[in-house]
């Protein structure tokens, strides 16, 4: 199925006064992936998760993404991946993927004696 989209950008005029450019794209848009959108603001130096959107291709949601998450020039940087590529640990099996960090005593300094004058630590 061919679908017609018009694609518009900041400042365009609607066609009957001219402006906007058309392209055409062999996907629907029911079938266009999720894609997961993670900024990099000017203070900061790692990206942060700050949602999701639907997109026909990489490039078409960088584009989405700048246009929704970055409006006020905040962002200096923007990654997306697409959803089906991402992989997370179940929540309910924490205990067992974290059970071999709990017999590395080194990683907790909990023996060792603080000075009276340290008071927060």
């Amino acid at each position: 199925m061919n679908l017609l989209i018009r694609k518009f950008y900041y400042g365009d005029i609607p066609e009957e006064k001219g402006g906007g450019s058309y392209y055409q794209t062999e996907q629907d848009t029911t079938t266009w992936p999720l894609w997961e959108v993670f900024i990099r603001s000017k203070q900061g130096l790692d990206h942060k998760h700050v949602g999701s959107l639907h997109a026909a291709d990489a490039q078409m949601a960088i584009e989405n993404a700048r246009d929704v998450y970055t409006r006020r020039m905040e962002g200096v940087s923007i990654w997306v991946v697409e959803s089906k590529h991402i992989t997370a640990s179940n929540p309910e099996e924490a205990g067992e993927l974290y059970e071999p960090a709990a017999d590395k005593v080194y990683r907790h300094p909990t023996f060792y004696q603080l000075p009276d004058e340290v008071n927060y630590m």
